[in-house]
């Protein structure tokens, strides 16, 4: 007996794994235990369960809370993982501060579980994510960023719509800009008749969000901002196939002006 439980436990060391996450969303599962959707830099997006969760404060203490950054340990698996300790890296106070941190850090943390396939490393992506939390953790909070993470993660999955030229045939928009289509495809008026128009500014301000990693740096009027939200609204819900449950509440914080 003793020489089962040995192999047991080196068996469970040897396929232990050490691994850098976000935690995306969690839930509860049955009296103690919780059910954690991670962002990997190593795997990518996996599920993993903490047996005994909401009990062990010494194993995972608030480690698991929505959009807070860790070093864990689990035995990686297809399907559900099993996590075995975390660590908190950052809890980003700062987001938790602010109501309209915390409405846009749950948003950019829905996209990446609801977009990104299970199990495929991106580590563009991670950083990104890494990137716009720590923007949002210093104070400051808006569209503008909010786009800019938007069509980077949508040019980092390959979802992003073309925004130099039309997508059929190629030419270049020009000072006329675009007509969007269903789904967020772009064609000039040679290929479409209709559309949503969106200002050669809008695309132009969408492509520099594209050239630099740093939020904050790119600035939107009015009008620009409102026709890449709108475009960006457009493309991001065609390549989910669930609603985005974070989106009304983030919509509220921007009307309210706390965004």
């Amino acid at each position: 007996m003793p020489e089962i439980l040995s192999a047991g436990v080196a068996e469970i060391t040897m396929h232990l794994e050490k691994l850098q996450a976000f935690v995306l969303s969690n839930s509860d599962y049955g009296e103690s235990d919780r059910i954690v959707s991670l962002f990997t830099l190593e795997h990518g997006r996996l599920k993993g369960f903490a047996r005994g969760a909401r009990n062990s404060r010494k194993r995972f203490g608030p480690a698991l809370e929505t959009f807070a950054r860790i070093d864990l340990q689990l035995n990686h698996k297809e399907g559900l993982s099993s996590l075995r300790s975390a660590d908190v890296i950052t809890l980003y106070p700062g987001i938790r501060a602010a109501l309209g941190a915390i409405a846009h850090g749950l948003y950019a943390c829905e996209l990446v579980e609801y977009l990104t396939p299970e199990g495929q490393p991106l580590p563009r992506l991670y950083r990104l994510l890494a990137a716009y939390l720590e923007h949002l953790d210093s104070g400051k909070s808006d569209d503008a960023d909010r786009r800019m993470f938007e069509i980077n993660l949508l040019n980092i999955l390959g979802y992003r719509p073309s925004l130099d030229g039309c997508s059929r045939c190629g030419s270049d928009f020009g000072e006329r800009g675009a007509l969007m289509q269903n789904g967020g495809e772009l064609l000039c008026r040679f290929c479409a008749v209709a559309g949503h128009q969106i200002t050669s500014t809008s695309l132009r301000s969408l492509i520099s969000c594209l050239a630099t990693s740093r939020f904050g740096q790119n600035v939107f009027d009015g009008e620009t901002l409102h026709l890449a939200g709108i475009l960006m609204d457009e493309s991001l819900g065609t390549h989910s196939a669930r609603k985005f449950k974070s989106l009304e509440f983030l919509q509220q914080m921007c009307g309210t002006g706390e965004s």
